[in-house]
């Protein structure tokens, strides 16, 4: 067996001492990204019981988990994933590419005609470790998942994406503010310091 890089060492180290992944642990998430969702939520109630959603790159399923016990019986979870997961009750889920044609016709089917109240994407490329061809591919999933909103969200329905601040971080905000009435930022706590993610929140789908 190989012996582990340095790095890796001290990501293990970290991810090991992360309050988030022993309080995900402790409360059953599959992965410490349900508080970013749960944080996010509790400032802008995006969900609430009743809400039909579409969560896109939503495995391990952390935030369908969070979705899914929060709509309750009147709501619906929806989830789409390049990367298999595990069943989570009362969400619905297809394993595909979000970029081929054919997964999306099978996941609008799926929605089986129903306008959504929220799409939310916490999509991210796989890492090359090229930051011009990880900005490119990363914005490119946000092109597609903002396309998505605007195909299947009613007028008012919400949009929360997950993004990398880069070079087209403004035309990306300029073509949300196109869609949506209001568009914000969120760095929630559970979000490392050093990483450059930061979420966009569209809301009022005009």
């Amino acid at each position: 067996m190989m012996a582990r890089s340095k790095t890796s060492n001290a990501w293990l180290k970290e991810h090991v001492n992360d309050s988030y992944v022993q309080m995900a642990q402790k409360d059953g998430y599959r992965a410490r990204a349900a508080y970013k969702l749960l944080e996010i939520n509790d400032k802008d109630k995006l969900i609430r019981p009743g809400t039909v959603l579409a969560d896109l790159g939503s495995a391990p399923g952390s935030w369908s988990q969070v979705a899914a016990r929060i709509v309750g019986d009147s709501g619906k979870v929806f989830a789409l994933d390049i990367l298999p997961m595990d069943p989570i009750a009362d969400v619905a889920f297809i394993q595909g590419d979000f970029r081929e044609q054919e997964v999306l016709e099978e996941f609008v089917a799926l929605l089986g005609g129903r306008e959504l109240d929220l799409v939310i994407s916490d999509m991210a490329p796989n890492i090359s470790g090229m930051s011009s061809i990880d900005q490119a591919r990363s914005f490119h999933l946000t092109e597609l998942a903002l396309e998505f909103a605007r195909d299947h969200l009613k007028p008012g329905g919400s949009f929360l994406v997950k993004v990398f601040q880069g070079s087209e971080f403004q035309d990306y905000m300029k073509a949300m503010r196109e869609l949506f009435t209001e568009v914000v930022t969120r760095k929630p706590k559970a979000s490392r310091d050093r990483s450059s993610e930061i979420y966009l929140l569209g809301k009022g789908r005009r």
